[in-house]
C-alpha cells in the first residue's frame, strides 16, 4: 500500500491521518481481515450443524464422524498460539495472507474429500492453516490503528466473534438443505480469495525476522502441540467416555500433563520460546484472559444448549431452531456499536459490569424453561444474553490488550484467543458431564413419584390407555407406559437444562467480583480526556 507508514520495528505502525485516502484503504484492508476471521470462526458451527448429512455422505459411524470436528479444533488450538511468533517472523500482512490462502485451499480439499480419512486430514490442515487469521485480526486492530483509535475495530471484532457461532447452525442447515454438504466448505473459497487479495494490497508492509523460525524451539513446539492437542481431545471425549473410567482417556490425560510440564518449563527458561508467557505478568491481561475463558464458556455453551433443548425437547427443525437463535444474533449486532459508543465516554470496566449483568440475567431467565417453551418464552432471555455477551466481549478485548506494548500484542492476541477457545471446550465438557449427571438424578426423582400404585398415576394410565384403544392401537397398555416414560424423560431433560442455565448464570455473577482487579487502560484514559475537551 503506497503511502502507508512503515514502522521501524514490527508491531509499531504509525496510523494514517483519519479521513485520508490511506486511512480509507487501511480500513478496507482491515475489513478484509475480518472476513477471514469470520470464516474461521463460522466454519466450526456450520459443519457442526450438518454433521449427520456429512456422515451419510461419507458412510461413517457417529463415533468416526465426530473426528471431523475434533481434528479441526485440535489443529486450530495448536496453531493459534503460534501466531505471535509467526507474526514477528513473517510480518502481520504475510502471515494473514498465507493463512487465508491455506484455509481456502484446504476448504476446497475438504469438499473434494473421497472418504472419512481424507476429510479428517484436510480438516486438520484447514484448522491449523486458518488458525492465525483470528488472533492476527485482533492484533491488527491495535497495531494498525493504535489503542486510542481502535474502538470501532474492536466492536467489529466482538460482533464477528459472537455473531458467527450464533448464525452458524442456521446457515449450515440451510446450505445442506438446499445444496449438499460439500458447499459447507466451498462457500469459503470466494471470500478467502477476496480477503487474501485485499490484505496483500492494502495492509502495510512490515519487516520480517526469519531468524525466529530458524531458531525455533522444536522441543517446546512439540510439547505445546502435545499439551494443547491432548487437552482439547480429553475435554471433547471426556463426558461420553466417563473420564477416569476410560483407560485410553487416562493415557491422554497423562500425555497432556507431560506435554504441559515440558512446554511451561521451556517457555519460562528459553530466551526465544515458542509462546512468550511473560505477558501474563501484566495484571490486566491475566485477569482479562479469565474473562475470555468465561466468554468462551457463555458463548459456546449457550449456542450448544439452546439448539439442543429445541431439538430434543421441542423437536424443532434446524430452520426453526435458527429462527429462534437469530434473536441472540440480532441482539449482538445491535449491542456491539452501543458498547463501542459507550466505551468512549465511560470506564470500560463499567461497560463490562453491565454486559456481565445482562448475560447473567438472560441465562437466569433461561433457567425457567418448560416443555412447551418456544419463541415467545425464549425471546427476551436470548436477547439479553446476546447483548450481554457482546457488551462484555468488546471492552474485555480492549482492557486485556490495551495495557500492552505494540510488540507484545500479536503474541498476547493469540493467547487471548486460545483462552476463549479452551474456555468453550472446557465449558462444553463440563456442561455435558453435568447434563448426564443431572439427567440421571432427575430421572430417579421423577420415577420415584410415578409409582403405578398411586391413584393419580393409575388414572392417567387408564385415560391414555382408553384413548389409545379408541384409536386402534394393538397394545394400549404398553403404549400408555411408553408415553409415561417419554413424558418422564422430557420433564427430566427440561429440569436438567434449567440447572445448566442457572449454573452458567452464576458463573457470570461470580466474574463481577473480579472486575476490581482490572486497571483502566491508559489509552482509555487518554480517549476519555480527549472526549472531555
Amino acid at each position: 500500500m503506497s503511502g502507508a507508514a512503515t514502522a521501524a520495528r514490527p508491531g509499531a505502525l504509525a496510523p494514517p491521518k483519519p479521513g485520508s485516502r490511506e486511512s480509507l484503504m487501511l480500513n478496507i484492508g482491515f475489513m478484509a481481515m475480518v472476513i477471514g476471521m469470520f470464516m474461521a470462526i463460522l466454519d466450526i458451527q456450520v459443519v457442526a450443524s450438518s454433521i449427520q448429512e456429512i456422515q451419510a455422505g461419507i458412510s461413517a459411524s457417529a463415533e468416526e464422524v465426530a473426528w471431523i470436528q475434533t481434528s479441526y479444533l485440535i489443529a486450530e488450538v495448536i496453531g493459534i498460539p503460534l501466531s505471535g511468533l509467526l507474526n514477528r517472523a513473517l510480518s502481520m500482512r504475510r502471515l494473514f495472507v498465507f493463512s487465508a490462502i491455506g484455509f481456502t485451499i484446504s476448504s476446497t480439499l475438504c469438499a473434494l474429500a473421497w472418504d472419512l480419512n481424507s476429510l479428517i486430514v484436510f480438516r486438520c490442515i484447514q484448522g491449523f492453516l486458518g488458525a492465525a487469521m483470528i488472533p492476527t485480526t485482533m492484533a491488527a486492530a491495535f497495531t494498525l490503528f493504535g489503542p486510542n483509535r481502535s474502538m470501532g475495530q474492536q466492536v467489529v471484532i466482538g460482533m464477528v466473534a459472537t455473531l458467527a457461532p450464533s448464525i452458524g447452525p442456521t446457515l449450515g442447515g440451510w446450505i445442506t438443505e438446499h445444496t449438499s454438504w460439500h458447499w459447507l466448505f466451498l462457500v469459503n473459497v470466494i471470500p478467502g480469495i477476496i480477503s487474501a487479495t485485499l490484505v496483500w494490497r492494502l495492509i502495510p508492509k512490515q519487516p520480517t525476522q526469519l531468524s525466529l523460525i530458524r531458531n525455533i524451539d522444536v522441543i517446546g513446539l512439540a510439547a505445546m502441540a502435545l499439551f494443547l492437542g491432548a487437552f482439547e481431545y480429553v475435554f471433547e471425549e471426556g463426558p461420553a467416555a466417563g473420564w477416569l473410567e476410560d483407560d485410553h482417556l487416562v493415557m491422554w490425560m497423562f500425555l497432556c500433563s507431560l506435554g504441559g510440564v515440558i512446554f511451561f518449563w521451556r517457555a519460562f527458561t528459553r530466551n526465544n520460546p515458542v509462546v512468550d508467557l511473560k505477558v501474563y505478568k501484566d495484571r490486566n491481561f491475566a485477569v482479562g484472559s479469565l474473562f475470555a475463558i468465561l466468554i468462551g464458556f457463555g458463548l459456546f455453551g449457550s449456542v450448544y444448549l439452546t439448539p439442543l433443548f429445541l431439538g430434543t425437547v421441542r423437536g424443532y427443525s434446524p430452520l426453526q431452531i435458527g429462527q429462534i437463535m437469530s434473536v441472540a444474533g440480532i441482539a449482538q449486532f445491535l449491542g456491539g456499536p452501543i458498547a463501542g459508543a459507550v466505551m468512549r465516554r465511560v470506564d470500560p470496566r463499567y461497560v463490562m459490569a453491565f454486559g456481565l449483568s445482562l448475560a447473567a440475567i438472560g441465562l437466569y431467565w433461561n433457567s425457567f424453561l418448560t416443555a412447551d417453551a418456544s419463541f415467545d418464552e425464549l425471546f427476551w432471555p436470548q436477547a439479553l444474553r446476546g447483548a450481554g455477551l457482546i457488551i462484555t466481549m468488546v471492552p474485555s478485548n480492549f482492557v486485556a490488550l490495551g495495557t500492552l506494548s505494540p510488540m507484545q500484542i500479536p503474541n498476547a492476541a493469540g493467547l487471548f484467543t486460545v483462552c476463549r477457545n479452551l474456555g468453550g471446550a472446557v465449558g462444553l465438557a463440563a456442561l455435558n458431564t453435568m447434563r448426564l449427571n443431572f439427567t440421571n438424578l432427575h430421572n430417579q426423582e421423577i420415577s420415584a413419584g410415578l409409582d403405578p400404585s398411586r391413584p393419580e398415576v393409575q388414572d392417567w394410565l387408564a385415560q391414555v390407555e382408553a384413548n389409545l384403544r379408541a384409536t386402534g392401537v394393538a397394545d394400549p397398555s404398553a403404549g400408555a407406559v411408553a408415553q409415561l416414560t417419554q413424558r418422564m424423560q422430557i420433564e427430566s431433560a427440561v429440569m436438567t437444562f434449567n440447572n445448566l442455565f442457572l449454573i452458567m448464570s452464576l458463573c457470570f455473577v461470580a466474574m463481577l467480583f473480579m472486575l476490581p482487579l482490572l486497571k483502566r487502560p491508559a489509552a482509555a484514559n487518554a480517549a476519555a480526556a480527549k472526549e472531555a475537551h
